[in-house]
């Protein structure tokens, strides 16, 4: 199928596709961004789910062509879900290169790109077994997907992080910048945006109530087996929940 990339933006390095969970897959990618004077390199996450042949993608990072071919050896992608508001530079790709589906909150979506479904609490979901957290006190639109395979999984893009360290996609500026403002912190909130979205208490006191195990982020490791506990002690050293 043929697609115009001069609507999209490049693919930049990243990292193989991996298994982390039966019929769910990680892929660790970076992001460049002009802000405030500063040049910023980092690393963010895709977290493909597999029903069947139907691929769905959270969080799109654009593969090469390399890991396209590697993407669509695990099965047929059908659905671009953006999560979180502040994310969403490669949705568009997806949804032009695989006629795919795009699952976006009401008053998020990428910009020019009109989401095909929206994402509301209790409505449908493009993943089974799935329901959908939204946070109700921030100032730019956030959800989680909250899966109920696996003893529970959520799907977060930036509330949740889970930075241990600076990895390959970083600059050395960015890294020590980063460090400074609290980024490498295991089963951490996200700094920056916790400053953007200035959520509330309620919210994390209603997620911290959610049976889960395993926690794929938008940014930093997928934090497996012991995540709602360390979540859970995460929220109430920042909310007091």
């Amino acid at each position: 199928m043929s697609h115009v990339d001069s609507r999209h933006a490049p693919a930049l390095p990243h990292g193989p596709i991996v298994e982390v969970l039966p019929d769910i897959f990680f892929v660790k990618g970076s992001r460049q961004w002009h802000f405030q004077d500063f040049h910023w390199q980092f690393s963010r996450n895709m977290t493909v789910v597999r029903d069947g042949r139907q691929l769905t993608l959270f969080n799109a990072v654009r593969l090469d062509d390399e890991g396209l071919a590697a993407l669509d050896a695990l099965g047929d992608v059908a659905n671009v879900v953006q999560v979180g508001g502040l994310h969403g530079l490669d949705d568009a790709f997806y949804r032009d290169r695989y006629s795919a589906s795009y699952w976006a909150q009401p008053g998020a979506g990428q910009e020019g790109v009109p989401a095909d479904r929206q994402l509301v609490e209790g409505g449908d979901l493009p993943v089974a077994d799935a329901s959908l957290f939204v946070f109700k006190t921030t100032r730019v639109p956030e959800a989680i997907v909250h899966l109920q395979r696996h003893d529970g999984v959520l799907i977060a893009c930036d509330a949740l992080q889970n930075y241990l360290a600076p990895d390959e996609f970083f600059s050395g500026e960015t890294a020590e910048l980063m460090t400074k403002m609290g980024f490498f912190t295991r089963a951490n909130v996200g700094p920056v945006w916790l400053q953007a979205a200035e959520p509330g208490a309620d919210d994390f006191a209603r997620l911290k109530e959610l049976p889960f195990r395993h926690v794929f982020c938008g940014h930093g490791e997928p934090l497996i087996d012991t995540a709602r506990e360390e979540y859970a002690a995460t929220f109430g050293r920042i909310f007091g929940v």
